[in-house]
């Protein structure tokens, strides 16, 4: 399973940005979707998952209603809109992939990086 985000970019803080995920191989549709990013010096964090249907999503606290996660399983792709982003939101996102009745994600993108400014 192959894993390409895209969208990230330079964007002022307040602003938004929609990150895509395609995968290739494998069963998307079978799969739970996440997203997680990594900012400098920090530890990697949860953002966002979508099971395989897309009737449940999970966020991380600090969401709070300013992203939305997605997925379109005819186009084999998992979507990340997010809203009012912070300058501390500066990171590289990641999407992963995990199997049906597996609790860790198995597959992994390279990321895309996505920079706030003040």
């Amino acid at each position: 399973v192959q894993l390409v985000e895209s969208g990230g970019g330079l964007v002022q803080a307040g602003g938004s940005l929609r990150l895509s995920c395609t995968a290739s191989g494998g069963t998307f549709r079978t799969y739970t979707m996440g997203w997680f990013r990594q900012a400098p010096g920090k530890e990697r964090e949860f953002v966002a998952a979508i099971r395989w249907s897309g009737s449940t999503t999970y966020y991380g606290e600090f969401v709070k209603g300013r992203f939305t996660i997605s997925r379109d399983n005819a186009k084999n792709t998992v979507y990340l809109e997010m809203n009012i982003l912070k300058p501390e939101e500066t990171a590289v996102y990641y999407c992963a992939a995990r199997v049906f009745g597996s609790t860790r994600y198995a597959y992994w993108g390279q990321g895309t990086q996505a920079t706030l400014s003040s």
